[in-house]
């Protein structure tokens, strides 16, 4: 008998499972509470809720988080400093921002680097890299180093990584370690992104570690990728944004394995997201161009997830046009926040009774997560905030006035990027135990602040749960029907569905509520794939919504932990890509590059696509190792085509390496 623990690390709850192989059955299931200040308590808490005779009988221990998810969501993580080799600041300033790039101003920019055929152009001036790094990484947690086609040759990419690694100290990432994608903006952005995440997954991985060493579980740990398969913990260490989607591709396959639908549309509603994939005869589709998420666009290959920020904790608040707002940033609950520290609700006791109206968000609180280690980093105000937190969380007046300033000025930003502090405020978590939909925590914390919004805006604490749920139910649904669309239309992938369409669609939902329509065009989105609900609060939004889709919908027994089940039902894949491209003169065509870390030219093509094969089925083996696979090792190679008119372009050779875990 070969049982797994999977623990699913969420931005709320942490979720476990205990699995058993042979016969292909749950266990048991636990849930706790997520203490971001300590990883390792709200993952214990989960594993203590099983009984102890288990846990010496865990053969692996697999995870899955949706810290990435969330960081990038929020806008979260480490100082990470972006390097530029043989990329102009004039391209970043024009094209950058889409990706997520950062300032051209915070990116260093250096000369040189290797053509497009992966020969060295000119050298880098690695003199004056020397002299200006000292400045420029004086803030820096980690370093991004990319060089315009350094996945074609990646010579100048390593000399700068040794001289920063051994120089300060700091981990040094090159794109040409992570993607072999020549788009370099979206490799600069996903490289730099990689730097950003490393500290998330190392505490997430020193919290597991820590809890199951305290409790006598010696087993292996492995990591889901965001393609649904694994990798060893020393590969997610220096891989972290492999993670990105980690969580919402557990998820599927938890949903998958729980209902046995093989037309599905998984939906699974969070604390911070709620993620949204489509099984197409049992498979998960896969994003083929990178995952986009919050503000970034990546190399990462992962399950096509449409992510939207919207969860049970996402923040409530109205825009100075009194328009609600929910999400995508997300607080603490109130009622979680008070079940925590009591003093809270005494707070909103006090700022009820004073009847005040305010069009600033005085029923939230800055609670203090993690000290925050070098002061010289930050500045006095930020300083005498986290000292007067210490002793509790303020009210957003309170805070403001401890930090010396009012709350028109009072500005948290970087702390909350960094995890220092973090908010507690209003969310449909809270609303949740008004209506009786959820009851767990301090209710009566979540009454005191709904009403204080609801007073500001001249309504009744009713009719705010009514609007906060259509508009999640609507959001849902535009979701869904966007998913859909973008499947179905190739057009609408590339470019979006549009403001009109979006405006249809939006209309579509209106009209789903209506008992008939009199109008002289209906209109109805419609699908004929189940719709499969994950995650706690699902049970009050989903029915409205398929029932709108004119959808069938199920929700299984442990939808709640179909997350931490997912994240032990995958395998170890890789795949390498070698490309074989055409060297054109005036007088014809001369013969054939094989671009890749391989690097060689043959005259004819049956050569080149012999040796691309060759290195592209050694590299898929080796990567498979480097993630963690052992004994044997199934390879299978492809060749795509590209051609016009009888004129070759370019082949791509693509290898896909399968193997397993030493379980």
């Amino acid at each position: 008998m070969k049982i797994g623990l999977g623990i699913d690390t969420g931005g709320t709850y942490t979720d476990a499972v205990l699995y058993e192989f042979t016969g292909k059955k749950i266990l048991l299931t636990a849930k706790a509470l997520t203490t971001k200040e300590d990883l390792s308590i709200g993952i214990s808490n989960a594993i203590d809720e099983f009984d102890k005779e288990w846990l010496s009988k865990i053969d692996f221990v697999s995870l899955s988080t949706t810290l990435a998810t969330n960081a990038c969501v929020e806008d979260k993580g480490w100082r990470a400093k972006l390097i530029y080799l043989g990329v102009e600041d004039k391209l970043i300033e024009k094209f950058g921002a889409p990706y997520g790039l950062p300032d051209s101003s915070e990116i260093y920019f250096l000369n040189g680097g290797v053509d497009m055929k992966g020969a060295i152009k000119e050298e880098p001036d690695w003199q004056a890299l020397r002299e200006d790094m000292p400045g420029f990484l004086s803030d820096a947690d980690a370093v991004a180093i990319v060089e315009l086609f350094g996945s074609l040759n990646p010579t100048s990419e390593k000399k700068a990584q040794e001289y920063i690694s051994n120089e300060f100290g700091i981990p040094a990432i090159c794109g040409h370690e992570l993607f072999t994608d020549l788009n370099a903006l979206k490799r600069g952005a996903s490289t730099i992104l990689n730097a950003r995440l490393i500290p998330i997954i190392e505490d997430f991985i020193d919290a597991i570690k820590k809890s199951l060493k305290q409790r006598d579980i010696n087993a292996p740990l492995v990591i889901v990728r965001s393609d649904c398969t694994l990798m060893s913990e020393s590969y997610t260490s220096v891989r972290p944004v492999d993670t990105l989607l980690c969580g919402p591709a557990a998820s599927v396959m938890g949903g998958v394995k729980l209902t046995g639908e093989k037309d599905s549309i998984v939906i699974d509603m969070g604390g911070t997201t709620t993620d949204i994939a489509i099984v197409q005869d049992g498979v998960p589709l896969k994003a083929k161009d990178g995952v986009n998420i919050g503000k970034w666009q990546t190399f990462v290959k992962a399950v096509q997830v449409d992510t939207i920020g919207l969860g049970g904790d996402s923040q409530i608040r109205f825009d100075s046009l009194d328009k609600l707002v929910l999400g995508p940033t997300r607080v603490m609950p109130l009622c979680i926040a008070a079940h925590r520290w009591p003093s809270v609700t005494s707070s909103l006791k006090k700022l009820s009774e004073q009847q005040k109206i305010s069009a600033m968000p005085m029923h939230e609180f800055v609670c203090l997560m993690s000290n925050i280690g070098d002061e010289s980093l930050y500045s006095q105000q930020e300083i005498k905030l986290c000292a007067a937190l210490a002793n509790g969380p303020l009210i957003l007046g309170e805070a403001a006035k401890a930090a010396g300033t009012d709350v028109y000025n009072f500005n948290i930003n970087r702390l909350e990027r960094e995890g220092v502090v973090a908010r507690a405020g209003l969310t449909p978590t809270d609303l949740m135990h008004i209506n009786g939909d959820f009851n767990e925590f301090d209710a009566d914390a979540a009454k005191l602040g709904a009403a204080v919004v609801a007073r500001s805006k001249d309504t009744t604490t009713q009719a705010l749960i009514e609007l906060v749920y259509d508009r999640i139910k609507q959001t849902m649904y535009t979701t869904i029907v966007s998913a859909i669309l973008k499947k179905t239309h190739q057009k609408f992938k590339l470019h979006g569905l549009g403001d009109r369409l979006e405006l249809l669609v939006e209309e579509s939902w209106a009209r789903a509520k209506l008992p008939q329509s009199t109008d002289l065009v209906d209109f109805k989105f419609s699908t004929g794939f189940a719709l499969v609900g994950l995650g706690a609060p699902i049970h009050i939004f989903l029915p409205d919504v398929a029932d709108a889709l004119g959808a069938s919908y199920v929700i299984p027994k442990h939808a709640n932990v179909a997350n931490a089940l997912g994240a032990i039902v995958g395998n170890v894949s890789a795949i390498s890509e070698i490309q074989v491209r055409p060297d054109y003169h005036p007088a014809g065509l001369k013969g054939y590059f094989v671009m890749g870390a391989c690097q060689s030219y043959h005259v004819e093509l049956p050569d080149a696509l012999r040796e691309a094969k060759k290195a592209a089925s050694a590299q898929a083996q080796e990567e498979a190792i480097r993630r963690g696979a052992v004994g044997e090792i199934m390879v299978n190679t492809t060749t795509d085509e590209s051609s016009s008119e009888g004129i070759c372009l370019e082949i791509k050779v693509t290898a896909r390496a399968v193997g397993g875990f030493a379980f």
